[in-house]
């Protein structure tokens, strides 16, 4: 499974150097995960760009 970002994301970009994967990137309008690449931080326990999204966007996908 892999993390996804929903349309409340403010395109702030606090995600997108957090992803050890480089899964994230910036999208028109919002940024978004590239699930082939996005293990949802399995090897770091969990995954990392949730805690500094300020709004909460980034879902189980």
């Amino acid at each position: 499974m892999a993390m996804k970002i929903t349309e409340e994301c403010t395109n702030c970009g606090a995600c997108e150097p957090e992803c050890p994967r480089e899964a994230i990137s910036e999208g028109d309008p919002i940024y978004v995960i590239d699930a082939t690449k996005c293990t949802e931080c399995k090897d770091e326990g969990e995954p990392q760009c949730v805690p500094v999204c300020p709004v909460d966007c980034i879902v189980k996908a």
